[in-house]
This record gives structure tokens, sequence and C-alpha cells, in this order.
């Protein structure tokens, strides 16, 4: 049996409270042969190989639906959890205040096919908590283009957060609470009960990158045990970018990681930073808005992980993102997402979802057969290139979307 892979954090990161709800052992990284075969034999030129693999955050807990909202949650548990929670935030309250003793309910909002709002639920029931969950009919065009549209409002991730139990409150962009939820927790805190709002996503709160700042640290020690040809490690990483933090932890996870190998003298920090390309999933906001968003969650990570200089060492030269593959809205299905469902599906036996993965799934595709990949072999010095995609999870969605698939 092979040994358990636990990665190494360095202070001050490893002193960083963290309650774990991902299994021991990371989320697998798997080869796809046959993707990559197709993938190299079909370029032009064929050189250089590409071999890709998926990180399989979608087996990374054993809680519903498992995802990558889960490594963001580890680190904000322990504040849930405390005496004096100090993360009381939204938006457009942006004052930080204690709630008087431990959390009672969980509080988050989301589209109607919203992962993350399933895996608050989700931990508010392994923590005995309460949960409520805000779901938004106008967020991106889901229900808007369904041809059963109160089916969509009651299936998938609908269906999952109702057999949590989470209490669900329906809006849609009429209503006040759809942008500002203050009023939700005002009402919870009258009644006796200490809301903890953890914004959708994870992304705003304060320790939201930190999840994907570990799980740089991670991958790196998979690839030493995936003995990789060419560079050794993966050159390019494909993840989706939503509300940013997953992409933004990555960015400050391995800048960091990059930083100590350079100081401790090892030898494969000379090849350059890797490629961590944030696939965009939603057309609502221009890519200079996300761009923006991505580095001040970095920056914010890598102070909180031993970065000095976050300010000078993460700048937005690290931030890579695509919007070409964001489709007509958040949540619709294009001819190209749904070419890339059943491509993964039909190639490699892997189911994506239709929001997120299925999105960078195209992204990746398009990037293999670019003129960026057939570039960056040569000026490595590589006869192999090697991506990582990151399965986020989400399937759970899928049944929302059976006239569409």
């Amino acid at each position: 049996m092979r040994p358990k892979i636990y990665p190494q954090l360095p202070p001050p990161f490893n002193q960083i409270p963290r309650y774990p709800i991902l299994y021991h052992e990371p989320s697998p990284i798997h080869p796809l042969p046959t993707l990559s075969h197709t993938s190299t034999t079909t370029r032009t030129p064929p050189i250089p190989r590409i071999s890709i693999f998926a990180k399989r955050e979608d087996q990374g807990s054993p809680l519903a639906c498992a995802g990558n909202k889960y490594r963001k949650l580890e680190y904000i548990i322990p504040d849930i959890l405390s005496q004096t929670p100090t993360y009381y935030y939204h938006e457009s309250h942006p004052a930080t205040k204690p709630l008087p003793g431990p959390a009672t309910i969980l509080v988050t909002e989301g589209a109607l096919q919203s992962n993350h709002t399933v895996q608050v639920a989700a931990l508010a029931r392994k923590l005995g908590l309460k949960a409520l969950v805000l779901l938004n009919r106008d967020t991106g065009g889901g229900y808007k283009t369904s041809s059963a549209p109160e089916c969509f409002a009651q299936t998938g991730n609908v269906q999952i957060n109702r057999l949590l139990g989470a209490e669900i409150r329906m809006y849609n962009a009429n209503n006040p609470e759809a942008t500002d939820a203050q009023p939700v927790l005002d009402e919870l805190t009258k009644s006796g009960q200490r809301p903890y709002w953890i914004p959708g996503g994870a992304s705003l709160h304060s320790l939201g990158g930190l999840g994907y700042a570990r799980a740089a640290f991670e991958i790196a020690a998979q690839e030493k045990e995936a003995q990789l040809g060419g560079s050794g490690r993966f050159d390019f990483i494909f993840v989706a970018c939503g509300s940013g933090s997953t992409v933004a932890g990555l960015i400050s996870g391995f800048k960091l990681l990059e930083k100590l190998r350079r100081s401790s003298g090892e030898a494969s920090w000379d090849r350059g930073s890797r490629n961590i390309i944030g696939i965009l999933t939603s057309p609502t906001r221009p890519q200079n808005y996300h761009e923006e968003r991505v580095l001040r969650f970095a920056r914010r990570a890598g102070e909180l992980i031993g970065l000095l200089d976050a300010e000078m060492e993460v700048t937005m030269e690290d931030v890579h993102l695509d919007d070409r593959f964001v489709g007509d809205g958040y949540g619709v299905i294009d001819d190209e997402t749904r070419k890339a469902l059943s491509l993964m599906a039909e190639t490699e036996g892997i189911v994506l979802d239709p929001v997120y993965t299925a999105k960078v799934a195209a992204g990746m595709m398009h990037w293999v057969h670019s003129e960026e990949m057939t570039k960056y072999a040569p000026e490595h010095g590589l006869q192999e290139v090697n991506v990582l995609f990151i399965h986020t999870g989400g399937q759970a969605a899928l049944s929302a979307y059976f006239d569409r698939i």
C-alpha cells in the first residue's frame, strides 16, 4: 500500500486552526489516459505529448456532495465553534462584530442549484447546528432557460438541501434579500438565534482562501508520488473561477511553496511558476473585475500563510483568468458545455457538473490544442506537458438540467 501523503505546511500556516472535514488522505489525482492520448494525437503538431490528470475534489469528503467548498469551510469552522465567533459579515454591511456566544445557525446564499449551499447545510448537520439557505432564482439563467422552471426549483441541489433539513427561502431580483441578507440575520437574532453568516462561495470570508493554499502543498506532494514525466510537475492547472477564492488560494499557496523551495536551494524552483488558469463561469461581470478580486483574495491569504510582503510578492502577473467559456449565462448550458460533459463521460467515465466543471473541461481542451501550450513546451525544453484538471464536484445539479443534457 502506498503511504498516505500529508502536506507539510510551514509556520505560520501550520498554526492556523483547522477543523478537518475532508478524508485523512488527499483527494486522489487520477491519470486520464484516453483523453491524454486523444488530445496528443489530434493536435497539430502532435509534439509535445499532453498528459492530463484530474484531482478529484468530488471525492474529498464523506459529507454530502463533496466538492471544493469543504476545503474552505475547514478553516472557518474553528471560528464557528468558538465561544465568541467574530465573523458576521455581508458585502452591504462590511463591519465585523462578535456574536454573543457560539453560533446556533449557519446562514448562506447562492443560486438555486448552488453547490456551496448544500455543503454549508451538510456542515451544519455535522456540527449539530441549524441551516438556512437563501436561494436566488435570478442568479444566472438556469431557472429562466429551463423548460420546466418549477421542476428546476425543486430538484438537484434544492432537493438535497431539503433532505439535509435546511430551511430554504427563495427570492428573485425584486426581493431585498437577494442583495442584502442583513434583515434575515437581524430577524434570526431577535428570535434568539446566533446566526453565523457565510458569504456565497465562502470567498468573502477572511479565511476563505486558506483551504486551497493548503491544496497547493497537497498537489505538490502528490506530484512527487506520481513521478510525472516532462518537468516532473503539473505545468498547467485548470480550475473554475466563480467567487474567486479557490483560484486565489492556489496562487498564494504555490507562491509560498516556490519561495520556500527557492530559499532551500531545491533545484526544481527555477522552472518558473505553474500556470494556474481560472476558467470563468459567469459573464455577469467583466474579466478585470474577477482579476482584481482574485488578486485581493490571494494577497489576503498570502499574508495569513506567511508571505511577508504579499502586496509585492503576489501581483496581477500571477492571475490568469479565461472568460471565453462562460457561455450565455451562469448555469446556462451551451453547446461547448454539453460537448465537454459528453467527452469526459465517454472517454474517462467521469461525470462533470453543468455549471462549473464542464466549462472548465471545455476551456482546458481548448488550451490543450492552443498555440499557448504548443509554444510552452519548447520554451521550457519539454517533450511532455502535464495538465491538471481540478474537479470541484457539483454533479448533484445534473437532475435539474434533465431537459438540456
